[in-house]
């Protein structure tokens, strides 16, 4: 039986906030069998509910954990979306390259800010994990990102940002990207000094400074 345009959209946005990513799956499946477009179904649905959530997080309302069922939610939603998304022609917010740092294996902040990306519309491109500058350059060379996301878990890692940076410089790549860095002992100060162009204290706080990056950048770039 078909569902009220609206009504369904609605529902992929509660499900996907609850996290039930079986439920997100099947109506976004119902929702493109009835006919929906997949703009709509992604901005509606799964970009509202990622909304929601950021601006839960930032509230103190939930924790990682919720907003990484969410995300895991949307995630199995944009499986079915991306690629009548890329087959349409349908423009990205833009695209972004993440990456941990050298030496340090920690992944599960870098990949929440990927899945946040995504589900604001971002496309990503996710390095992994140990990430070395020559990594990043190649990568940066290859795709043409708008954004480079840094981050690191470990005093002794983050070191290694400053040092990319300046790799980047040498390589003559700095000037294509915006560069944010992030992750728990990474501070304002410490990216200010480093001349990264943004710090992302977390998830929520990464898709709004990637989503003013990649305009102020666009607006400065020559047409």
């Amino acid at each position: 039986m078909a569902v009220n345009e609206v009504d369904l959209l609605a529902q992929i946005q509660a499900s996907t906030e609850e996290g039930d990513r079986d439920q997100t799956v099947a109506l976004t499946q119902q929702a493109l069998d009835q006919g929906l477009e997949v703009t709509r179904i992604l901005d509606d649905g799964l970009i509202a509910a990622m909304d929601v959530i950021g601006d839960r997080f930032s509230k103190g309302e939930i924790y990682v954990p919720e907003m990484l069922i969410a995300a895991h939610a949307m995630k199995g939603a944009m499986e079915l979306l991306r690629p009548i998304l890329t087959a349409s022609g349908v423009e990205s917010r833009g695209l972004c390259i993440i990456g941990t740092v050298e030496g340090d294996l920690h992944d599960i902040g870098q990949n929440l800010v990927h899945m946040m990306w995504e589900g604001a519309g971002f496309e990503v491109i996710n390095l992994g994990t140990e990430t070395t500058a020559e990594e990043f350059i190649e990568a940066i060379n290859e795709h043409r990102p708008d954004i480079v996301g840094m981050s690191a878990l470990l005093t002794t890692t983050m070191m290694h940002m400053p040092e990319n940076i300046e790799a980047f410089k040498e390589a003559d790549v700095l000037g294509q990207v915006r560069v944010m860095v992030g992750g728990a002992p990474v501070t304002q100060e410490y990216a200010d000094e480093m001349g990264a162009d943004a710090y992302g204290a977390d998830a929520a706080s990464a898709v709004e400074l990637a989503k003013r990056l990649v305009d102020a950048k666009r607006t400065s770039t020559p047409s």
